[in-house]
C-alpha cells in the first residue's frame, strides 16, 4: 500500500511507515494512492461473510502484501472481538451500535486494530511513544488497546473539566505505561500541542513519536469495516435506499464511511451531524471556512472547531469526482439535543447526546422510501449524569465503568505550553 501526504504529494510512504509516523511533513495527513473498488458481485458475497472474514478482505484491499493474510486475519480477530449490532428504533430508522467493546465506544475498533498493527510492524525491540489528544472516547480506547504493551508508552492529552467524569475514569485510572495529562484549555488546544510535538523532528526521533487518533491511517481503515457490518444486517429492500447519519467532531468516522462507499458499499448518501461547533455545516452552506472558538456542549466528544480529517473528506470527493453539495449536513444545539433524547426514550430507545444529534438530523432529512441508520458511538452510561438528568431515570452502570468508577485519577495537570509538554515527554 502506498499513501501520499495531502500537503506534499511527493512524500509517499508504505502502510507500515504511515502507521509508525502518524503524520507526514508539515503535519500533513496520509491518504491512499490507490482507491480500491469491489465489484457488485464481490460486495454481495462479502455481505454474506462473518464480520472478521469480511473485515480482513476489506483491509487487505488497502494494505496489500505488507501484512501476511493469516497474520492480518488473526489480528483483525483479536481487534474486533465484539459485535456491532443494528438496533431498530422506528420502522425506517435504526441505530448502528458501536459501543459494545471494552471501553464502550466506537473507537475501540480503531484503537485495538492500530495496537495490533503497531505490534506487528515494530516488533519487540523498538521503543514507541504514542501521543494523542482526546475529546472523550479516543483516550479510553487507545489507553486500553495499548495498556501493558511492552516498549510502548502512551501519553494522552485531554481538556480538563470538559469530558464526562466516567469517560475520565476509564483511561485516567490505569497507570503503568499509560500517562494522562489534563490540559487547562479546550480540545483544540490539546490538538495543537500534539501537532507541535510532531513538528519537532528531534523529539520525534528521540522518543519514537506516534499518534493514535483518527489521524493514523490504521485507525481510519479499521472504521470502514463496521459500515459493511451494518449493511450486512439489513434486509435487501432496506439496502437500496440507505442514508447514514454520522455524529461528527474530528470527522474520522465520516471519512471511513465515505471510504466504504468508495469501495462499493451501497449507501445513497451521508449526513454530517454536528453540535454547535458547526464549522463544516457553515462551510457546506456558505463555502467559507471560518472556525469559531470551540464551545462546550452536552456532546463533548464533538466539541471540535477545526476537524483534522476534513482534508481527507475533500480529497476523496475530488478523487471520486463526487459533489460536496451531495453531502447532507446540519448542526444541533443543546436544547434540541435534550428534546431529541426524550423523543428517543419515548420510542423505547435510550440514547446519549452524540447519537441523538445524528438521529435528529436523520429524522429531519430522511425522504419517503429511504431507510436511515444513525451511529451510536458511545454507551449512554458513559454520560450517566447528563442522560439521567435529561431523561429523569436511573441508568445502571455497565461492568466496564463500575469497576473503575471509584478509582483515583492519576492525571497530571498542565497549561497548554509546549515547552512543559516537551519536558514531560523527554524525562522518561
Amino acid at each position: 500500500m502506498k499513501l501520499y501526504n495531502l500537503k506534499d504529494h511527493n512524500e509517499q510512504v508504505s502502510f507500515a511507515q504511515a502507521v509508525k509516523q502518524g503524520l507526514g511533513s508539515q503535519q500533513g495527513l496520509f491518504f491512499p494512492l490507490e482507491l480500491p473498488e469491489f465489484e457488485l458481485t464481490d460486495i454481495d458475497a462479502m455481505l454474506e461473510m462473518d464480520f472478521v472474514t469480511r473485515s480482513s478482505k476489506i483491509l487487505s484491499a488497502y494494505i496489500g502484501d505488507e501484512v501476511e493474510p493469516h497474520q492480518l486475519a488473526e489480528r483483525v480477530k483479536a481487534a474486533f472481538a465484539f459485535p456491532a449490532p443494528v438496533a431498530p428504533v422506528t420502522e425506517d430508522i435504526a441505530c448502528l451500535e458501536l459501543f459494545h467493546g471494552p471501553t464502550l465506544a466506537f473507537k475501540d475498533f480503531g484503537g485495538r486494530f492500530m495496537a495490533q498493527m503497531l505490534s506487528y510492524i515494530s516488533g519487540a525491540d523498538e521503543e514507541i511513544t504514542i501521543l494523542t489528544a482526546t475529546s472523550g472516547d479516543t483516550g479510553a480506547a487507545v489507553a486500553h488497546a495499548f495498556y501493558g504493551m511492552e516498549n510502548v508508552r502512551v501519553v494522552i492529552l485531554y481538556p480538563q473539566g470538559k469530558i464526562s467524569p466516567l469517560q475520565e475514569k476509564l483511561f485516567c485510572t490505569l497507570g503503568g505505561n499509560i500517562h494522562t495529562i489534563a490540559i487547562d484549555g479546550d480540545f483544540d488546544a490539546c490538538q495543537a500541542l500534539v501537532k507541535q510535538a510532531f513538528d519537532d523532528e528531534a523529539l520525534k526521533k528521540a522518543i519514537g513519536l506516534n499518534s493514535a487518533n483518527s489521524i493514523n491511517i490504521s485507525r481510519l481503515l479499521a472504521q470502514i469495516c463496521y459500515y459493511f457490518e451494518a449493511v450486512a444486517q439489513l434486509p435487501q429492500e432496506k439496502r437500496n435506499q440507505l442514508v447514514i447519519s454520522v455524529p461528527s467532531g474530528n470527522f474520522g468516522d465520516l471519512t471511513a464511511g465515505l471510504l466504504a462507499k468508495s469501495l462499493g458499499l451501497p449507501v445513497k448518501r451521508f449526513i454530517a451531524a454536528t453540535n454547535q461547533n458547526d464549522t463544516v455545516p457553515r462551510f457546506l452552506s456558505s463555502g467559507s471556512w471560518q472556525p469559531n472558538t470551540t464551545v462546550a456542549t452536552l456532546s463533548n466528544a464533538m466539541d471540535v472547531s477545526q476537524p483534522n480529517n476534513w482534508p481527507r473528506v475533500e480529497e476523496l470527493f475530488r478523487r471520486k469526482t463526487w459533489r460536496l453539495n451531495d453531502l447532507g449536513f446540519g448542526a444541533v444545539d443543546d436544547e434540541t439535543t435534550r428534546s431529541t433524547m426524550r423523543e428517543l426514550a419515548q420510542l423505547g430507545y435510550i440514547s446519549e447526546p452524540h447519537a441523538a444529534i445524528a438521529y435528529r438530523m436523520l429524522r429531519d432529512q430522511l425522504q419517503p422510501g429511504e431507510f436511515g441508520l444513525f451511529l451510536g458511538t458511545a454507551h449512554p452510561a458513559k454520560f450517566k449524569e447528563s442522560v439521567e438528568e435529561i431523561l429523569q431515570q436511573t441508568l445502571p452502570l455497565p461492568a466496564e465503568l463500575a469497576e473503575r468508577a471509584d478509582l483515583p485519577l492519576l492525571s497530571h495537570k498542565m497549561k497548554p505550553d509546549f515547552a512543559e509538554l516537551r519536558a514531560f515527554l523527554t524525562r522518561f
